[in-house]
Order: structure tokens, then C-alpha cells, then sequence
């Protein structure tokens, strides 16, 4: 079951949007460049699976032409809302020993700051997609050899780190994290900020909550009483 493979995983693999934060980067920056409705739009029809993620992510980063200054001032006006509970389950996966990747076909100009203050996950541990500019901050387009630019690259990078790992879980809200298992040993989805009937129809496991997942990784104790109410066993849960 998703819970085990949680509590057995030596890796677990997060998506950033709608995930770990409350948004959608892209959909962020694309409202503060005024192209906001029209992203939105490419953005539901990746997460849903209906068309390719690159089709998708080409098209919209061609809609919204990011400069630099663009990125550094929709981060300082927006500054990304992390997911109740998403801190606190990284912090005790860490502390536990598993290592904590991010896997996002968002960028790292928009995930590495954020994730290093408030995850405290350095650069060399997220996967994203990279947007380059000219001498002059101007928009000339996107790495496409990052596994993340691409469908299937979630994937691609979970078979990667399964030369490391040998029990890796993927967590996210859209197909294309659906699309991890396999090679993942197990996806869970996460609902809490966008509900997709697709994705939860591909979940080992799906969850509204990162309280659950916080749970999941320490079960209660269970209890058995003899017929005297005298204490007999305790056994964790499963």
C-alpha cells in the first residue's frame, strides 16, 4: 500500500505547483504579464493530461515572452504560498534520513529561492526547467533537454534516481506526475489545491491533506486488551 512505500521510501519525489505551493508558477507569472486567462487555459489541458507537456509549455511561455525582470518582480509582488503542512513533511522526511528531491515542469528561476528558504533544499536537488534570456534580460527561450520540458520526463528522472534509490515515491496533482509509476514504487495525489479526476484515478493513494501524509509516516499505536481490559500487545499500524 502508498502508505508503506511512504514509510519505506529511502527518496520521495515532490512536484512544486499546486503541490508543495498553493499556485501555479506559470499562471503566476503569466497574470502579472498580462496573459493570464490564455496560460490558464494550456496550463488545465498539461495538468489533465490532454495534450503534451512540452506543446503546452512552449505555448505559453511564447504567450507570456518572461524577461528576467518580469520573474524577479512577479516573486517579489507574489511571493509563492507553500501548502499547509508541505514544510513540516519535508522537514521529518529529512530528519529521518530520506532524501527529498523536487521534480517540477515549472522553472528554477521561480522554485530554487523558495525552496532553499523555506524547504531548505539546495539547487542540486530540485529537477526544473530552465528559461534563458539575452544580455539584456530579453525572453529567447527554454532549455527542451531538460527531462522536465518534455512528457514522459518525470519518468526519465525517476528512473535516474532509481540507480541511487531503491524505494522512490512520487507526489504530485498533475498527469504528469501520474506518469512517474513506474518507474516509481508508488504515486500519491496530491488533491488539496486542485482536484483532477484523472489523476486521482491513476493514485495508488490520494490525500486533500499533507496531515495525512505527516501521519502516514508515524501510525498510531494500536492497542489490544484481554478480557480483563489488562494490556496484552502494541503493534503499529500498517
Amino acid at each position: 500500500m502508498a502508505q508503506e512505500a511512504l514509510r519505506r521510501a529511502d527518496c520521495v519525489c515532490f512536484d512544486f505547483d499546486s503541490t508543495l505551493i498553493c499556485e501555479e508558477g506559470i499562471d503566476e507569472l503569466a497574470e502579472f504579464c498580462g496573459a493570464g486567462e490564455a496560460v490558464r487555459a494550456w496550463t488545465s489541458k498539461a495538468m489533465e493530461g490532454g495534450i503534451k507537456f512540452e506543446d503546452a509549455l512552449k505555448a505559453r511561455l511564447e504567450l507570456i515572452k518572461p524577461r528576467r525582470q518580469d520573474v524577479e518582480r512577479c516573486l517579489e509582488a507574489r511571493p509563492p504560498t507553500f501548502s499547509d503542512g508541505s514544510a513540516e513533511l519535508v522537514e521529518r522526511l529529512r530528519s529521518r534520513g530520506t532524501k527529498v528531491h523536487i521534480v517540477s515542469g515549472g522553472f528554477r528561476c521561480m522554485i530554487e529561492g523558495p525552496a532553499l528558504e523555506v524547504l531548505g533544499l539546495p539547487k542540486e536537488d530540485i529537477f526544473a526547467n530552465s528559461i534563458f534570456w539575452d544580455d539584456r534580460g530579453d525572453y529567447v527561450g527554454f532549455d527542451e533537454n531538460e527531462p522536465t520540458a518534455r512528457d514522459l520526463g518525470k519518468p526519465k528522472v525517476i528512473a535516474f534516481l532509481k540507480k541511487t534509490y531503491h524505494n522512490v515515491v512520487m507526489i504530485g496533482d498533475g498527469a504528469t506526475d501520474a506518469q512517474a509509476k513506474p518507474p516509481a514504487d508508488a504515486f500519491i495525489a496530491y488533491q488539496g489545491v486542485v482536484r483532477r479526476e484523472y489523476v486521482r484515478s491513476k493514485a495508488d493513494w490520494y490525500v486533500d491533506s499533507f496531515a495525512d501524509l505527516i501521519h502516514a509516516l508515524h501510525p498510531p499505536t494500536q492497542q489490544s486488551f484481554d478480557d480483563d481490559g489488562k494490556k496484552v500487545f502494541l503493534s503499529s499500524s500498517s
